[in-house]
């Protein structure tokens, strides 16, 4: 990595130009989506998506440490109380 990448937030600084492999059906499908000049500006936003949801990870790997495992259970009753929904027992939610 050049020294002119360092020092940004995700997010932030200049453009930078790098050689990015893709599955022939992936980039068909962003292509569908985005069009040929949407390409990197949609990949960005994926990139971010994914920093966020390794930050997250990470932070809640140091809650765990710290706290030990979320009791399925509460989590459960949480999110039906938030969502409005009826708790649907352990689990409920898992794949969102």
């Amino acid at each position: 990595m050049a020294d002119d990448d360092t020092g940004f937030p995700p997010g932030d600084g200049p453009s930078s130009g790098i050689s990015v492999s893709l599955t022939a059906g992936t980039l068909q499908a962003i292509r569908e989506r985005v069009g040929k000049r949407g390409v990197s500006a949609y990949l960005e936003r994926a990139a971010l998506r994914q920093i966020e949801r390794d930050n997250l990870d990470e932070l809640i790997a140091d809650f765990d440490d710290a706290n030990g495992p979320a009791d399925p259970e509460a989590v459960a009753a949480k999110r039906a109380k938030l969502t409005g929904s009826p708790s649907s027992g352990v689990g409920a939610g898992a794949a969102a």
